[in-house]
């Protein structure tokens, strides 16, 4: 943004003392200066005069923002900022400062910045983590679901009000009924409440566990985050292609620390008798009882939240499509 020294350049050189003198008029006398002059009457018109250009930027980007048709449009000198105008008192003279501060459009797009940071995602399509929620949405959309959106939303309410438990949710219902964007709106709330989260789809998230053998730091810095985020949800486990080792060693590890300390999530086709055969068998057999044991560190965790409705994907059975969640 030029300023006004720039502007009066341009006008002709015989006329430039006059028309100088007219725009500093114009411009003290304008209703966003002369607002913000009698908040502060202890400056004189001198020091009003000295300070033009701090006026003159001030003016212009206030009239910006006023105009301003979305932040990515923004065309003040520092995107998303304007300049604000402070008077100081020192040794007995007056002062204007100026500095650049965030408008409220950049403002709000820094608070969502820093929650979606609070969240990581491992394979999901972060479109449920972004968009926005509207809970009535969420119900009329499908009004079978209704009963499931409001256990969920009772759980965000108590984890504000309360803070967290060690209990999660288990959601349970077929394909493309809304169960992974729940988790994404229950992620997306609490990170508002300073919480962390992982979300992790668990069929792509076993395929790269097993390349992480071969990369053991990487391997126990991956696990270790899973175990210390407050929030952990499991995406459409039972889908994966498992194997003992994912089960007993990755997910024993990590249940086993969560179970009673921090609440662990999932969702699933499954329901609990059906994710404990799908943990029995392997490529190597099957193994009722470490399935058993992996079933005792997610059972008496979590509630069961049944989710009902229809397809909401355009009628895929593909389980792993994971491009639409309401």
């Amino acid at each position: 943004m030029e300023s006004l020294g720039s502007v009066l350049k341009k006008l002709p050189l015989s006329h430039r003392r006059q028309q100088a003198e007219a725009k500093i008029e114009e411009l003290l006398r304008h209703p966003v200066v002369q607002e913000w002059w009698k908040q502060h009457p202890e400056i004189d018109q001198s020091t009003m005069r000295i300070n033009i250009n701090k006026l003159y930027q001030y003016v212009k980007e206030h009239d910006g923002c006023s105009n301003c048709p979305s932040l990515a449009e923004c065309r003040n000198d520092l995107p998303g900022h304007f300049t604000k105008l402070s008077a100081t008192t020192l040794n007995g003279r007056v002062i204007i400062d100026d500095r650049k501060v965030p408008c409220q459009r950049q403002a709000a797009h820094d608070r969502q910045q820093v929650v979606r940071k609070r969240v990581r995602s491992f394979f999901v399509d972060e479109t449920a983590l972004k968009q926005g929620y509207s809970a009535a949405e969420m119900i009329t959309i499908d009004y079978e679901r209704g009963p499931a959106v409001q256990q969920v939303m009772d759980y965000v309410v108590q984890a504000k009000e309360n803070g967290l438990s060690s209990r999660g949710l288990y959601l349970s219902g077929s394909f493309g009924t809304g169960k992974t964007f729940l988790m994404g709106y229950m992620l997306h709330k609490l990170a508002q409440e300073n919480h962390t989260g992982v979300i992790v789809y668990m069929p792509d998230f076993v395929e790269d566990l097993k390349s992480m053998f071969q990369e053991p730091q990487r391997l126990r810095e991956t696990i270790e985050m899973m175990k210390e985020t407050d929030l952990l949800v499991f995406d459409d486990i039972g889908a994966e292609n498992m194997t003992p080792w994912v089960r007993d060693h990755v997910l024993g590890s990590i249940l086993n620390y969560r179970m009673n300390n921090k609440p662990t999530f999932f969702t699933s086709n499954y329901d609990f008798d059906a994710l404990l055969r799908h943990f029995s068998y392997t490529r190597e057999g099957e193994d009722i009882h470490k399935a058993e044991r992996l079933m005792d560190r997610i059972r008496p965790y979590v509630d069961m939240v049944q989710v009902s409705g229809r397809n909401k994907r355009g009628g895929s059975s593909d389980s792993s499509d994971t491009n639409h969640y309401i």
